[in-house]
């Protein structure tokens, strides 16, 4: 309980090293040891990760199987429930019972028990519930007297948030590893893993948040360190464009974050309490139509961070930062943000979107039109880490759509296998680049690289088949999972056939453009300039263990038909009971199905083979030069070279027309208001310079002095008439005047 009581102290270690990196990492250990700090704290939290899910592991075994129990490691402060299940069994199901006027026997009235059995190899077996461990402290109070709130921080440990524990800090320690070879000598080094280090910290305190106002905060955090992260070499305008870019299409879907979460704060009571939220929204307590709006609303917000259509074109172009930046943020940090959000507030989408025994909702359509239509844009990227980008919008979509559909399971079982094996991708992109003199044109300056680089070649070629859903690699599990989950070929939560379709096109769509950039990469005739030649260890070890992990991730879930070591993470990631739909509501798991993985399988193999069979064998030759034949085929590259044209929609339409009138207008009052106001100002000041000159100091000041100066000549020319040198004259004339003196006062003093 230890380790689960004291999560807090995971994002605090790489925190502390962002503080102590900026303090004395330049000043003590040099401008390129910064790592010398940041890789050892981030090593510490991934060990206290590891350890966490031990004890999560072992708590979840060890509790009875009450549903009342699912509440048992709650801090009463951080949840009105929490402390309702503390106080009794009548005080929990008054605290759970619809605000509808049901009974509480009514409302525990077929919901699912969390000490449901179901049948497993001819025997009896318990679901055991995932039991939250919360923990908070008073974060600030609001109002008086019946309007007195107080609002709690603190951290919500349960199956989803030690997974997501224990990838980004994996993940963050082999970037901040491969880093100090890849970034080394970097103008900014010192700067680059503060940041790095923060964005960990914040990513890590979003994951553990116990409220959506403290979800918000680390929503934020991670916002502004992939902002200072995509634009680290600044210098370049493409990329401070890209971190602004970035950092205003989130901002666009954060409005819906603040407007959902303000939804929900007042239709579950006033509460930004997690637990209550999703207790709430499982039970009935929040009327329909405000879950309607606020998944809605939130969904805004998983557009933008997560890369969906059509919010997704900040993603691409955050290739501008460096390429270890590029794996973290598309791998296990920010993209997968609002997966977890959804995940973690499901019960509000379930319930709002209405996703049980439907066949569409706006969940699914967005992820499923994103998985489709982020394939396709990858087909003509010449750049190597945007096809991997768009292949990350891609695999997002089909997160989405599996959360859409109600495969939760699926959904974080792809966020779990998908960081893997798309950070091995693209720190094996980088590796490339390392080689060739720091370009990315796979099609100028890359080619016949698997004879220099056998490293990055295997393990590229191995991330490359998980992402293709190869079987037995961990893509194949996961991505089987989520088409089993839209019920479009069996029982699922409901028959989202339109899903299956477009999920099974962007299959195949995935394992051609990958082995397109595979034929360009490593097969034919060396394009680049100079040497190429394979990394070093501190670059290569993690590929490795990347691959290994990509490889065989997927024994996390295994189908039923695996044994008792199957469905590890439905077991024990999963929630059930009050806090997460049960089958009362219609949640299901759906079960595997050969035929489905089949046709997977082969539309994956179907795509690779076509694509191969298209650059190294020189078939399917009537597809060469399409384009320039055909107008559809001319039109429809057109159409994904300018993607979709939403980058001249939002650049020249949208922006441009709120731009262009503000522009004008303001250019039109500096003109007029501000530079009128300043030349008037100057010609009056001119004016009355001149005025100043010609009539003050011309004739009044210059008039009184020239007066003065002709006075004095004057008088001194009359002077000098009367000095003669003549001692007589001289007497005489002081005589006269004394004598006139004399008679004045004579004259004065008698009258």
């Amino acid at each position: 309980m230890w380790f689960l009581t004291h999560a807090w102290l995971i994002p605090a270690l790489p925190a502390l090293s962002f503080v102590l990196i900026l303090l004395f990492g330049k000043r003590f250990l040099g401008p390129t040891r910064a790592h010398w700090i940041g890789i050892p704290f981030v090593l510490l939290a991934f060990a206290l990760s590891l350890v966490t899910a031990g004890a999560w592991l072992s708590r979840a075994g060890d509790h009875p199987p009450d549903e009342r129990a699912a509440l048992s490691g709650v801090d009463a402060r951080c949840s009105a429930v929490g402390a309702a299940a503390a106080a009794g069994p009548e005080e929990f199901e008054a605290a759970i019972a619809p605000s509808t006027g049901e009974s509480a026997a009514g409302a525990a009235e077929g919901k699912e028990s969390a000490a449901g059995k179901e049948k497993a190899d001819g025997k009896e077996k318990e679901e055991v519930p995932s039991q939250p461990v919360v923990r908070c402290l008073n974060w600030f109070s609001s109002g008086q007297g019946d309007q007195y709130r107080s609002f709690t921080i603190g951290t919500l440990v349960d199956g989803q948030s030690v997974m997501m524990l224990v990838i980004v800090t994996l993940i963050s320690l082999l970037v901040h590893i491969y880093s100090s070879d890849y970034v080394n000598g970097d103008r900014r080094y010192t700067h680059y893993y503060a940041f790095l280090s923060l964005f960990t910290s914040s990513m890590l305190f979003f994951v553990l948040a116990e409220s959506t106002i403290q979800m918000i905060v680390g929503w934020e955090l991670v916002g502004v360190c992939s902002f200072a992260l995509i634009g680290h070499w600044w210098e370049e305008k493409p990329n401070s464009d890209a971190a602004l870019k970035a950092f205003i299409t989130n901002r666009v879907g954060d409005i819906g974050l603040l407007v959902g979460v303000i939804i929900l704060f007042f239709g579950a009571g006033q509460t930004f309490s997690i637990m209550d939220l999703n207790i709430a929204a499982n039970s009935g307590q929040i009327d329909h139509t405000l879950l309607l709006v606020g998944s809605c609303c939130l969904l805004a917000a998983v557009a933008s961070k997560s890369g969906q259509f059509v919010l997704h074109t900040w993603l691409p172009d955050a290739m501008a930062g460096p390429t270890p930046v590029s794996a973290l943020i598309h791998a296990a940090t920010m993209v997968v943000a609002g997966i977890y959000m959804v995940g973690r507030l499901y019960p509000v989408f379930w319930e709002g979107l209405s996703i049980g025994g439907s066949s569409i909702n706006l969940m699914a359509v967005i992820g499923a039109c994103t998985a489709l239509f982020g394939a396709l844009l990858a087909f003509v990227q010449k750049d190597i880490k945007k096809v991997l980008a768009y292949s990350t919008v891609s695999q997002l979509g089909f997160m989405v759509t599996a959360l859409g559909v109600g495969a939760w399971t699926a959904a974080m079982f792809h966020l779990l296998t998908h960081a893997f094996f798309k950070a091995c991708l693209f720190l094996g992109a980088g590796s490339l680049s390392h080689a060739c003199h720091h370009s990315f044109d796979m099609v100028e300056d890359m080619g016949g690289l698997r004879k220099v680089m056998p490293r990055t070649f295997w393990t590229y070629v191995v991330g490359t088949l998980a992402l293709a859903g190869i079987f037995p690699l961990s893509g194949f599990w996961s991505k089987d999972e989520i088409l089993a989950g839209t019920g479009g070929l069996n029982d699922a939560n409901g028959a989202y056939t339109f899903a299956l379709i477009m999920l099974l096109a962007a299959a195949f769509c995935t394992a051609a453009y990958m082995t397109r950039t595979i034929w360009y990469v490593f097969y034919g005739e060396y394009r680049g300039h100079g040497d190429p030649h394979e990394s070093g260890p501190r670059i290569t070890v993690p590929l490795i263990i990347l691959a290994t992990l990509g490889a065989v991730a997927g024994v996390a879930n295994l189908p039923k038909f695996a044994g008792d070591a199957s469905l590890w993470l439905e077991h024990a990631i999963e929630p059930i009971g009050v806090m997460f739909p049960g089958k009362a509501t219609g949640f299901t798991h759906a079960a595997f199905n050969p035929l489905l993985a089949v046709i997977s399988v082969a539309a994956a193999l179907a795509g690779g083979g076509i694509t191969w069979l298209f650059y190294a064998k020189g078939q399917f030759a009537w597809m060469q030069g399409l384009s320039e034949r055909n107008r559809m085929a001319r039109a429809g590259k057109t159409l994904l070279e300018k993607k979709y044209y939403l980058d001249i929609l939002y650049t020249d339409i949208i922006v441009g027309s709120i731009k262009k009138p503000i522009a004008a207008g303001v250019y039109w009052f500096n003109q007029k208001i501000i530079d009128g106001a300043v030349n008037g100002v100057g010609s009056s000041a001119v004016a009355a310079g001149e005025y100043v000159y010609t009539k003050v100091d011309q004739r009044i000041v210059d008039g009184t002095v020239d007066g003065i100066g002709s006075v004095a000549n004057s008088t001194g020319s009359g002077l000098r008439k009367i000095q003669t040198g003549r001692i007589q004259q001289y007497a005489a004339l002081f005589f006269a005047a004394a004598a006139l003196l004399a008679g004045v006062i004579v004259v004065v003093i008698g009258s």
